[in-house]
């Protein structure tokens, strides 16, 4: 009898509609710049601190899916690392 292969889904987005949330989050930190180029906007310095904040989060993740595209996902490399390990220490 086949042994099954127990499969699941993971939810990630797609790079492009990563790529896509960063530029839209990167062209609104440009005009929340400009809009404090004028003056001082304590709403404004606020809205473009929390949008740092999640430009970063975003290229974290687009860092993350890329890298689960090229070498797998990270259980999975984890495992094969460890295997290796054993056998050049039973070696």
């Amino acid at each position: 009898m086949p042994k099954r292969m127990s499969s699941f889904t993971h939810t990630m987005r797609e790079i492009r509609d990563i790529h896509d949330e960063i530029d839209s989050a990167t062209e609104r930190r440009a005009e929340l710049w400009h809009v404090l180029s004028e003056g001082q906007d304590a709403e404004a310095a606020e809205e473009l601190a929390a949008l740092n904040v999640r430009i970063e989060e975003l290229w974290n993740e687009h860092r993350q899916a890329r890298a689960t595209l090229r070498f797998g996902e990270r259980d999975a490399i984890i495992q094969r690392a460890r295997a290796e390990e054993r056998l050049h220490r039973a070696a």
